[in-house]
């Protein structure tokens, strides 16, 4: 069983090394009902979620806000941003699939949503 704060945005991440460090499974759906608007993959390794904007300039501000967050947490999403989306998918490729890490960051960039 994981610890599974009430608040992971205020946890930071950590660096890891080895597969020792992958999610199990159980792990994995406990941290991903705390971030619910994010997407499993089929295989497990990856979560995404995509945001939508009402022009460019938001969807450029929100891709900013979120590299000072990779910057600050040394922990780095793949994007796609277009005009007025931007699409975020976090796995730990040092581990070879799902960290704490990722939750971490997932829950850091929905807290751009609150007011």
């Amino acid at each position: 069983m994981i610890k599974a704060e009430p608040n992971l945005a205020r946890e930071h991440c950590v660096p890891l090394k080895g597969a020792e460090h992958a999610l199990s499974p159980n792990e994995i759906e406990e941290l991903r009902q705390l971030v619910a608007h994010w997407t499993l993959s089929d295989d497990r390794n990856v979560i995404s979620r995509e945001f939508r904007f009402p022009d460019f300039h938001r969807c450029v501000a929100f891709v900013n806000a979120v590299a000072y967050i990779a910057h600050q947490e040394d922990h780095h999403p793949d994007m796609e941003v277009g005009y007025n989306r931007c699409q975020l998918r976090y796995s730990t490729h040092d581990v070879g699939g799902l960290s704490r890490n990722d939750f971490i960051c997932a829950a850091r960039v929905d807290a751009l949503e609150s007011p």
